[in-house]
């Protein structure tokens, strides 16, 4: 008896030890994620994607209509290939918060908003959490808080075809990650942090993203600053929705309710008629995951919509001045290029061809992107000891020469412009 009254006054002790907070007319709770931070997560920061709002850009959700909210814990993934059906849903969009102890809204703390990689078509914000970067941060005495949030993958959010650049439903994972953004400087102050002091950071696709807002100047009001990580604005080919033309209607035969609209220009009402369960079986099969290292297919395309996100190539864009003035650290990972490098024994035309395959369009511009390649080439000889991994010398691993030549051109990519 007395061991049952001893666990009951432990539980209450423990109940009441949880974070709580005021957002609003709503009350949070939250749980402890270290010695010295607490978390609040799984907060909706735009209304669900879903039924009639389904391939539509967000409608954003500042604050919650209820007295109480538990944000103990992360919200679900969004749709994606060979993930757990009970870890994922439509209803996505969500943003998370871990922050020091005791931090009051008049703090005023630096925030940190990252973005997760994934190719466009995986990755979620529960594998990337911020409880070590934020205690790390209490003990070097330069305290901050961490942002992680969910955005749309593959067709969800990356939609491709005539269609959706004409009903204006194109790169919609960007537009979730600016919704997040704007979440952030209305509501990170209640969580003690400075909408002004907002640094964005993310890795691969992530980084991506981030390089992609930096072609909007509007992002200055929404973030002072960058990180991008094996990624920018134009590593991932810029092609118009049209090109993936064939991909979205195999997407949408997937879909049983749509399948005999796939190759029409009506599709995108018909999906949102569609149940969720077809949507999801739908992508898992015509999203396939060799389409991470080899042809991409849901990325984000070139939109001309006006005041759209992506109008044009980014050299374009920078040599109109349409940039934001913010500044921004940009690099990659070592190796990462080992990861999309081709197995196949390559000569020096089929590197050529690979990599004029996923070199952004430029009509007019062929003699320069062969020249271009030609160079690229010359930069990154045939030689294995200085190819990648670096510092292998001529070890080859048992793959042929070509390898580790193209990962090392690989790796640059994934930073420097893929629009040579």
């Amino acid at each position: 008896m007395l061991a049952t009254i001893f666990l009951l006054f432990s539980a209450l002790a423990t109940a009441q030890a949880l974070p709580e907070l005021q957002f609003g007319r709503t009350a949070l709770s939250g749980q402890e994620a270290g010695p010295n931070v607490e978390f609040f997560g799984g907060i909706p920061f735009a209304e669900p994607p879903t039924g009639a709002l389904r391939l539509r850009p967000p409608i954003p959700k500042p604050r919650l209509n209820v007295t109480s909210f538990d944000a103990s814990q992360y919200g679900k993934a969004c749709i994606q290939p060979q993930a757990d059906p009970s870890t994922v849903s439509e209803d996505c969009l969500t943003i998370n918060i871990h922050r020091p102890k005791g931090v009051k809204p008049s703090s005023k703390l630096p925030v940190l908003f990252w973005t997760y990689g994934g190719a466009f078509i995986l990755g979620s914000s529960n594998t990337y959490k911020g409880s070590e970067i934020a205690e790390r941060s209490v003990q070097r005495g330069t305290p901050i808080i961490f942002v992680n949030f969910n955005y749309r993958l593959g067709p969800l959010g990356f939609p491709q075809g005539n269609e959706a650049e004409t009903r204006k439903s194109l790169n919609l994972g960007i537009l979730d990650q600016m919704a997040a953004l704007e979440w952030v400087q209305a509501n990170i102050g209640a969580f003690g942090g400075d909408k002004n002091k907002v640094t964005i950071f993310g890795e691969s696709a992530g980084a991506m993203m981030t390089g992609i807002l930096y072609l909007n100047p509007k992002i200055e009001r929404l973030a002072r600053g960058a990180i991008m990580q094996s990624g920018s604005p134009n590593s991932a080919p810029a092609f118009p929705a049209r090109r993936n033309e064939p991909a979205w209607h195999n997407f949408v035969r997937n879909v049983p309710s749509c399948s005999s609209l796939s190759a029409s220009a009506e599709t995108l009402p018909c999906l949102r008629n569609a149940t969720s369960e077809e949507i999801a079986t739908a992508v898992l099969r015509s999203v396939v995951l060799r389409d991470l290292v080899s042809n991409l297919i849901w990325t984000p395309t070139l939109d001309p919509n006006s005041n759209s996100v992506y109008t044009d190539l980014a050299s374009r864009l920078y040599s109109k001045g349409r940039s934001a003035g913010i500044p921004f650290i940009a690099g990659t990972n070592l190796d990462e290029g080992t990861y999309f490098a081709s197995h196949d024994d390559l000569s020096d035309q089929a590197l050529k061809d690979n990599l004029a395959a996923i070199s952004s369009p430029r009509s007019g511009f062929q003699d320069q992107l062969g020249s271009a390649i030609d160079r690229v080439l010359a930069l990154y000889p045939d030689v294995p000891a200085v190819g990648s991994p670096y510092g292998t010398g001529d070890e080859l691993f048992g793959l042929p020469r070509s390898y580790k030549r193209h990962a090392s051109i690989r790796r640059a990519i994934s930073y420097f412009p893929a629009s040579w």
